[in-house]
């Protein structure tokens, strides 16, 4: 009786694994309907470069002694610093651009080489974006997980970067996946239904943009159509997919130490994606930072409370824009 419910027992689970690696694989991934190229989409503004072997949108603003280059978060774009870029054009020179996998980057699914969605492409982007630009010199202001960005590259290109602006920046929780899920992620089954997962940030990035905001009530139908803008381009449901698979934790907390350059952290006190207190153990962790907590505001101050924003990015970068000789 023993032997028999073992066997029944393994049949079973071979069913189940059999069902559970085939059945990803022929299930039917309809297309989604009336997408288009990019630059059908761009602005009258928007300006495409080739960098790192990507085609990548961007905008520019201003021309001051110091470059401040702007790293939207997560499921956004550039059009996230729409309030801002143009004031802060008033004193530096500004670019804005749109992240591997976001906005109208193009948004490759094959590749040699380096993962275009991975953490350590993308500080290679702000460098190459930088070269093409020719800028020597820049202060990263990053949102979110672009303030992790903006970290990494400052690590790791440390001669390039005066000074970095980290805006509710996720640092202690970056949300990256373990070594185990990674290799999940990267099985054929996981990442042939990999798009249909994305595809729920249709649903669930409206619940985000809405916790995003203290006041959700100011958020406009002119803003969520800026929003859902990306979600028009080609393939932006398997780029979603290959820049969350390529994600991981970066550790950022465990070198801190190593952050010896200036720093401004802005928070909102009302940040509920990056909780308040993390932006306030952040800035006391730092050797060289300064702390602003912009009241009656969440995770995006720069959208949400952009005078505020202003006036602290202003006051921070005084002294830097002063000594900047060129850019």
């Amino acid at each position: 009786m023993k032997t028999k419910l073992s066997r029944i027992f393994l049949t079973a689970f071979t069913l189940l694994l059999i069902a559970s690696l085939v059945i990803p694989l022929i299930i039917p991934i309809p297309p989604l309907p009336n997408l288009v190229p990019a630059e059908q989409l761009a602005d009258a503004d928007s300006r495409f470069i080739e960098v790192e072997g990507l085609n990548v949108h961007y905008k520019t603003y201003g021309s001051g002694p110091t470059t401040l280059i702007l790293l939207h978060g997560f499921g956004s774009s550039l059009f996230s610093w729409r309030e801002v870029a143009e004031a802060l054009g008033q004193e530096f020179r500004v670019i804005a651009f749109d992240r591997p996998a976001f906005g109208l980057t193009e948004r490759p699914l094959e590749w040699s080489g380096e993962n275009p969605y991975s953490p350590e492409f993308q500080t290679k982007l702000v460098i190459g974006l930088m070269d093409a630009l020719e800028v020597q010199q820049a202060a990263l202001v990053g949102n979110s997980d672009g303030g992790a960005i903006a970290m990494l590259t400052a690590l790791r290109y440390p001669q390039r970067i005066q000074a970095l602006i980290l805006v509710d920046p996720a640092v202690y929780h970056g949300g990256g996946s373990p070594d185990a899920v990674r290799w999940l992620l990267q099985t054929p089954q996981v990442k042939r239904i990999g798009p249909l997962i994305a595809r729920r940030i249709q649903t669930w990035g409206d619940d985000l943009a809405h916790s995003s905001w203290h006041d959700p009530s100011k958020i406009t139908p002119e803003i969520w159509d800026g929003y859902h803008l990306p979600l028009q381009v080609q393939d932006w449901d398997q780029a979603l997919w290959n820049l969350t698979a390529a994600s991981r934790d970066l550790n950022l907390d465990e070198r801190l130490a190593e952050f010896q350059l200036p720093v401004l952290v802005i928070t909102g006190d009302d940040d509920r994606i990056v909780p308040t207190e993390e932006s306030i153990r952040l800035e006391s962790a730092l050797p060289n930072a300064a702390l602003a907590v912009i009241p009656n505001c969440g995770h995006v101050p720069h959208e949400e409370c952009p005078q505020d924003f202003l006036s602290a990015v202003e006051e921070f970068m005084r002294p830097i824009n002063a000594n900047s000789g060129s850019y």
